[in-house]
């Protein structure tokens, strides 16, 4: 089984990468994406979802913004950081508004596919692991 992911990353080549490597690798479906803290604000408060993947970075607006707009609304989601920018007070920072993980994209995709394995199954209460065996 899969679960929903929603992309919010302003490159369009890692944005591509990212949503191939997800599918192929952790059987990650694609919920939506977006390249802007307002759109990406404005679609995660209005549809289901069960994992945001959050740059800080936008072509327009923040992450940061995204991640404490999408926490106090939706507290019991999933929602990661993926940035270039994750030095330890970032880390801590991003921690701090509510993200699950921090995960740097330049070395840390491998860490980001087993979060995304490790998450159960879209309806299920229970880790991946657990409903595979």
């Amino acid at each position: 089984m899969t679960f929903r992911a929603y992309i919010v990353e302003d490159s369009s080549t890692i944005r591509e990468n990212l949503i191939d490597t997800l599918k192929e690798l952790a059987q990650v479906e694609l919920a939506g994406a977006t390249e802007t803290e307002h759109e990406a604000k404005r679609w995660l408060a209005a549809n289901d979802w069960d994992l945001a993947i959050i740059d800080l970075f936008l072509r327009e607006g923040s992450g940061i913004n995204v991640l404490q707009s999408v926490r106090r609304a939706r507290p019991d989601q999933r929602i990661v950081v993926l940035s270039n920018h994750s030095s330890r007070d970032v880390r801590w920072r991003c921690k701090q508004l509510g993200a699950d993980a921090v995960f740097d994209k330049s070395t840390e995709l491998e860490a980001l596919v087993e979060f995304c394995r490790q998450q159960p199954p879209r309806g299920s209460t229970q880790p991946a692991a657990q409903a595979a065996a």
